[in-house]
């Protein structure tokens, strides 16, 4: 199965879940959404998601400055990016509950 057109569903979700556990920079989230085992996610997807969302009003940016190169630029979740994480988790769970039960019987050997 081609994880790539999966990980495009998702990627909002995933991003959002890795800094609802703390702010993160660009390459941060990358590193951490691999690290949780999306090894196929590109940077140029994540850095453009991370941009989406905040001009949607789900994240809020602030700029720290770095002594090993330039300035980082963090996100973080808000009020609103919160709400989005909770409905897109919900759904989420309903979604992978149903896939569960229909591959059921495949798991089994079941026709």
């Amino acid at each position: 199965m081609d994880t790539t057109q999966l990980l495009k569903g998702v990627l909002d979700l995933a991003v959002l879940a890795v800094l609802d556990r703390s702010d993160s920079y660009g390459y941060d989230v990358v590193r951490r959404l691999r690290e949780a085992g999306l090894d196929d996610v590109g940077d140029a997807s994540v850095y453009g998601t991370l941009r989406r969302l905040f001009k949607a009003g789900a994240l809020n940016s602030y700029v720290v400055p770095s002594e090993e190169g330039p300035h980082r630029k963090y996100y973080g979740l808000n009020d609103a990016g919160r709400a989005q994480l909770a409905g897109s988790a919900k759904t989420w769970a309903a979604f992978a509950h149903t896939m569960n039960d229909l591959l059921d019987d495949v798991d089994k050997g079941t026709p």
